[in-house]
């Protein structure tokens, strides 16, 4: 990732026992990764609302977990936060969730990749992180697809990981700088220093395709 970093990480020698054990988890499983939990110990009611809710909402809750992985990715996509656009839920990935989806990810109404109930978390999730005009039709597609419950956890995860993701991006953080030597959660060519600077080298590395502004929720 290119330019300075704008805010440092917290060492772990500064940490509470408790936050360190949430680190050690971050280096074990990621999702997130130990580098953003270290950006946020800085303020450790900042540590632990994102731990907490991360933890209820996006990896466990009532929504199946391949559903928001998702969506997930898609805001990373959209927001172009490589950080958290270099990673992969291994809960995710367990769940079904394949890359040859996540490359479609911005074309997703006219893949053929996903199930009808994943193309409507999809325009759940694009019309919240673009803004876009939702209308009875959208609603309905929605409620066909949802319950009330599964669609205020999944507009509270998409709303989370939106603000984070879009907070992220201007920090200059990146991969396999604070508790290295895993490669727990990290994308396909991330795995380690070396593979990471390779892809992003890559012209067709995913950031380098700026996403089009969407205008209608359909």
């Amino acid at each position: 990732m290119a330019g300075k970093q704008r805010i440092s990480y917290v060492p772990l020698d500064k940490m509470t026992p408790e936050m360190r054990a949430e680190m050690e988890r971050c280096a074990r499983e990621g999702t997130p990764r130990p580098e953003s939990t270290a950006v946020r110990a800085h303020v450790p009611a900042c540590f632990w609302f994102f731990a907490n809710s991360w933890n209820d909402i996006f990896r466990n809750g009532i929504l199946d977990h391949a559903i928001k992985e998702l969506c997930r990715i898609y805001v990373s996509r959209s927001v172009v936060c490589e950080f958290c656009g270099n990673q992969r839920s291994i809960k995710g990935q367990n769940a079904g969730v394949k890359e040859a989806q996540i490359d479609d990810l911005m074309n997703f109404e006219k893949s053929v990749k996903y199930d009808e109930r994943q193309k409507a978390a999809l325009a759940y999730a694009e019309a919240i992180v673009w803004r876009t005009e939702t209308d009875d039709a959208f609603w309905e597609r929605m409620y066909k697809h949802f319950s009330e419950p599964e669609l205020v956890e999944l507009g509270c995860a998409i709303g989370l990981t939106f603000g984070q993701q879009s907070w992220l991006r201007m920090l200059n953080i990146d991969h396999h700088q604070v508790m290295p030597g895993t490669a727990a959660s990290m994308a396909p060519g991330f795995e380690t220093p070396e593979a990471l600077a390779k892809s992003k080298a890559d012209p067709n590395y995913w950031a380098k395709q700026k996403p089009a502004t969407k205008k209608n929720a359909a």
